[in-house]
């Protein structure tokens, strides 16, 4: 049996308490347009632990320095993918993700946002991006990752309201 990729999920709220969202540029998973948005979220690397590795995922993918955090998932939220991308995702290597999920607040101008060119030289992943309240995320991503995205916004739906 394959062991799942060991990842990070970030959930970025702005001001408005609105949640930071993102249309992958690609991946075998993504087969419509409805369901091709996601949160920022990555692999982690040997020897890095979960937070840093968040904030590097989260420069690498959005360009965003700028937050604060406010809490975290206590355990970690995994998913398998569909038999049908076994050997395509991750070259085969993984059965699906298992995330640790944090929450921070974007403290930033929305003018340190540039996902054509994050992280100065990383290889953009997402092709448009928005504000959207997190309630209406899970709707927005592949299907198998839906309940992964409804715990998070159970977990961090206090942080929406908490300014709204």
């Amino acid at each position: 049996m394959l062991p799942y990729r060991p990842c990070v999920g970030i959930v970025v709220f702005n001001h408005d308490s609105l949640a930071f969202i993102g249309r992958r540029i690609d991946g075998p998973e993504h087969v419509d347009v409805t369901h091709a948005w996601q949160m920022p979220q990555g692999g982690i690397d040997a020897g890095e632990e979960p937070w840093p590795a968040a904030l590097r995922e989260l420069h690498e993918e959005t360009n965003i320095r700028s937050v604060e955090r406010l809490g975290e998932i206590a355990e970690w939220l995994s998913y398998d993918i569909p038999a049908d991308l076994l050997g395509q995702a991750w070259n085969g290597r993984y059965c699906g993700q298992t995330q640790k999920w944090f929450a921070v607040r974007f403290t930033g101008a929305e003018s340190e946002i540039d996902i054509a060119q994050p992280g100065g030289t990383h290889q953009a992943e997402f092709s448009a991006w928005r504000w959207e309240p997190l309630e209406n995320i899970p709707a927005l991503v592949v299907p198998f990752k839906h309940p992964v995205y409804e715990r998070v916004v159970a977990e961090f739906g206090k942080f929406a309201e908490a300014s709204a």
